[in-house]
């Protein structure tokens, strides 16, 4: 059995990207700048040129995912906020920002009023809602 969710372990490092993929891709880039300088011609700058591309495209996915994985989250906590919060609170959703929506997500139902009115009236970023929260809702299927 793993370890319940919290603030202090609710990040989540995806070991292929973040530990495989991204660092060979950083490397290879280096390593072929290094060789352009070293043994300079249209080739080796081409694969220099061409490996910075593929560690661009391995970042732009990986930031593709986590864009699509937000627009979920805003369209998710929209619905649970329209059938658990008071009609004051219904009324001003669409003044959450996409950050201030990811971090209510951890937020339990009981409290979510709570976050919400506090999000809003005291403009807290993410991380301060995230902070204030008393009973974590864990979220495990995030990418």
């Amino acid at each position: 059995m793993s370890k319940p969710q919290t603030f202090a372990n609710h990040r989540r490092l995806e070991p292929i990207q973040h530990f495989v993929v991204t660092p060979v891709l950083l490397i290879t880039w280096i390593a072929t700048i290094w060789h352009a300088w070293k043994y300079p011609s249209l080739h080796s700058t081409w694969v220099a040129v061409a490996a910075f591309i593929l560690l661009l495209a391995a970042l732009q996915t990986r930031m593709y995912a986590l864009k699509v994985q937000d627009r979920l989250i805003r369209l998710e906590e929209t619905l649970r906020m329209q059938r658990l919060l008071p009609t004051e609170l219904t009324e001003r959703i669409a003044e959450l920002s996409p950050k201030q929506l990811v971090g209510l997500r951890f937020a339990a139902d009981a409290e979510l009023a709570d976050r919400v009115r506090e999000a809003l009236d005291e403009h807290l970023d993410g991380e301060a809602i995230k902070k204030r929260i008393q009973t974590w809702r864990p979220d495990t299927f995030r990418v």
